[in-house]
């Protein structure tokens, strides 16, 4: 249970001192005395990117222990990272992890400590370089994420959604830094976001920064930051095509640029079209007995969602249509199949679901 916060009158000071004594143990995040590793900041940081702190605990570990360190990721085959980031979702952050990999580990000289220069690196944007130079190396950089956004919008009663002010954002926010601790300010922001200044229902007793907080002298922290009205995502329609062989499935490798680039796949419809369901017997790999299974698979990507009927079909066939091949069920695990793909193969009862 997070205790209410001793104040300081000046909300840096508060922040950090709330930070000392509340700050969650993660598994990215050195520990008291410690020097941050760059390679463990960067790979955790891409790792969050769109995906819950939950979600990345369960495969962070996982990909240390394949590869210690960043030459070890540089060495990997990229079939190898694809295969161990399923799950993650946004595949295209893994080519890009690898690609950065190769690029610090041909430099031979570790990851740049300057902002400008890790934003040069595959992957890295603004927000991520920003975040790894102040972290690893201290530097006075000005991280800003959702979490920061809603403390400094909720800290200043900014009533605008945060992207059309976010230079105000930056600002505010670097107001709120240490210059003698900038690391652990930005990761005390975030916290703070994570842990207190949650988005329902903060905590506003147990924060820091409450004496001196415009949205709570307002009486509604909630209401803040504004909510910027976006459009509802198009509903796409789709198959996916499981064959069976036995005990093996046909996949698909997926071209290296698109929708799950480079990873393995059932075959399907153009996932990133929406097919009528009179069409959809064309995309087919072969002929063959297709039986649609009830009810489709569903999965909500970044700027649209999808549902996706399920057909299965069997065969005695001795070779692979063009571009699939036949892999055994019990290895399905390994393959690396996309969140979408595992979800169609648990629907046909060939993985648990």
């Amino acid at each position: 249970m997070i205790k209410p916060c001793a104040r300081s009158t000046k909300p840096a000071e508060a922040l950090l001192a709330w930070y000392d004594a509340e700050r969650r143990e993660l598994p990215w995040r050195a520990r008291r005395g410690e020097s941050p590793d760059p390679y463990r900041v960067w790979l955790s940081e891409i790792m969050l990117q769109q995906t819950t702190v939950a979600t990345v605990k369960q495969h962070y570990e996982a990909f240390l222990s394949r590869w210690a360190t960043v030459e070890d990721l540089a060495c990997a085959p990229l079939d190898d990272v694809l295969a161990q980031w399923a799950g993650l979702g946004y595949y295209a952050r893994a080519r890009n992890l690898h690609a950065c990999a190769r690029a610090v580990a041909d430099s031979r000289a570790g990851f740049p400590r300057e902002e400008a220069a890790l934003r040069r690196l595959p992957g890295i944007g603004p927000y991520t370089a920003a975040a790894i130079s102040a972290i690893v190396f201290d530097q006075p950089c000005v991280a800003v994420d959702g979490n920061v956004e809603r403390v400094v919008a909720r800290f200043h009663a900014i009533g605008q959604p945060p992207r059309k002010v976010a230079p105000l954002i930056r600002e505010r926010a670097s107001a709120l830094m240490s210059r003698a601790r900038p690391g652990d300010s930005v990761q005390a922001l975030m916290e703070l976001g994570a842990l207190i200044c949650v988005p329902r229902a903060p905590n506003c007793a147990a924060c820091p920064l409450s004496s001196s907080c415009a949205a709570l002298r307002l009486g509604a922290p909630a209401d803040y930051p504004a909510r910027e009205l976006r459009p509802q995502k198009p509903r796409r329609r789709g198959a996916i095509f499981i064959l069976r062989r036995g005990d093996e499935a046909l996949l698909r490798r997926l071209p290296p640029r698109g929708l799950f680039g480079g990873m393995n796949a059932f075959p399907s419809t153009p996932l990133t079209q929406d097919v009528p369901a009179a069409e959809v017997s064309r995309f087919a790999p072969c002929a063959a007995r297709w039986r649609a299974l009830e009810q489709p698979v569903t999965h909500v990507f970044t700027h649209f969602a999808l549902e996706a009927t399920v057909f299965v079909a069997h065969t005695r066939a001795k070779s692979a249509p063009s571009d699939c091949r036949w892999a055994a069920r019990a290895n399905l695990d390994k393959e690396g199949l996309p969140t979408l793909m595992r979800k169609a193969a648990a629907h046909a009862g060939l993985v648990d679901a």
